[in-house]
């Protein structure tokens, strides 16, 4: 992926109703890439399915996920939605959503990240990322703004480490989670090994106080779209009156002197953070530790390989 762009597409939307939602889709989308082509691309649309067990409202709305399966496929590309869920699968979740027929309905073909391919990060690391990340065409990641009591707020660069398959996920938390960990920092590196997409953010019911998961509802009414997810969180981050040094992700993304992380730099061919800033989203002030705790750790793999085994749904 080439962090390159500045532009951030920033657009007021109430809710999830068609056809008004794919019109914000379009111009955010025309906003950002005028001249991209995506006929005949294999598109793979990456939203935040982490669990169904704690409320819908941890993943990505699944209007939202609908609207950018449509909109993609209108623009003649064959599309996938894929993801790795702490819990369940991703079938199993988007039927829960309420969107699991429709998508099948319109040849959208449903996949669980379960094979994957080592890569090499610039620090070195090795890690599995989903074969179906690393070879599509375009990359469509569909996150939704969230409070996060470990990174405070998730956003567009967060969303990307699903692509890490299954078991990898919680295993970097215990490796790479420690006091001297570098969880943020080699999640940023990420972006290095992803090929090139765009983000479409879902904003416009967020989730804060707390989360990934258990979160209440918060009536943001804001979308937004950029090929740069480091320039989206900044502009997201001043939108939701958070501080960009209270993100610890932000934080690995400015370390890192990566296009996009000075306010600065960034172009605003619609809306201005300014426009859209709302008071009242809450993020948690202080935040708990990114290694899990080694029993929880044991048991919630344990968990998972029984879910994927079919003794347990």
């Amino acid at each position: 992926m080439r962090i390159s762009s500045t532009t951030v597409a920033l657009a007021r939307c109430a809710d999830y109703r068609e056809p008004a939602l794919l019109d914000v889709i379009d111009r955010m989308w025309v906003a950002c890439a005028p001249s991209f082509s995506l006929r005949g691309t294999q598109v793979l649309l990456k939203p935040n399915l982490i669990t169904a067990r704690r409320g819908l409202l941890a993943c990505t709305e699944g209007r939202f996920i609908l609207a950018a399966a449509k909109w993609h496929l209108d623009q003649g590309s064959r599309v996938t939605v894929g993801d790795s869920p702490a819990f369940g699968t991703v079938e199993s979740i988007l039927e829960q959503l309420g969107i699991g027929r429709q998508l099948r309905d319109m040849g959208v073909r449903i996949t669980d990240f379960r094979q994957t391919r080592q890569v090499a990060l610039p620090s070195g690391l090795r890690v599995g990322v989903a074969c179906e990340a690393l070879d599509c065409d375009h990359l469509v990641n569909l996150p939704r703004v969230k409070a996060h009591v470990q990174m405070r707020v998730t956003l567009a660069v967060k969303n990307y480490f699903g692509c890490v398959g299954g078991m990898r996920k919680p295993l970097w938390h215990m490796v790479h989670g420690g006091r001297q960990g570098r969880f943020a920092d080699h999640l940023v590196e990420l972006l290095d090994v992803l090929p090139g997409g765009i983000t479409l953010l879902d904003g416009i019911t967020a989730m804060h106080r707390t989360g990934p998961t258990g979160g209440e509802p918060f009536p943001l009414g804001v979308a937004a779209c950029s090929e740069n997810p480091v320039a989206l969180d900044l502009a997201l981050l001043e939108v939701l009156g958070v501080g960009l040094e209270a993100s610890p992700l932000f934080a690995a993304c400015r370390r890192r002197g990566l296009a996009g992380s000075e306010p600065e730099s960034l172009k605003y061919p619609l809306a201005s953070p300014a426009d859209l800033q709302t008071a009242g989203f809450v993020v948690p002030p202080d935040l708990v530790s990114i290694r899990f705790n080694p029993l929880r750790f044991v048991k919630n793999s344990l968990r998972r390989l029984l879910i994927r085994m079919g003794f347990l749904s």
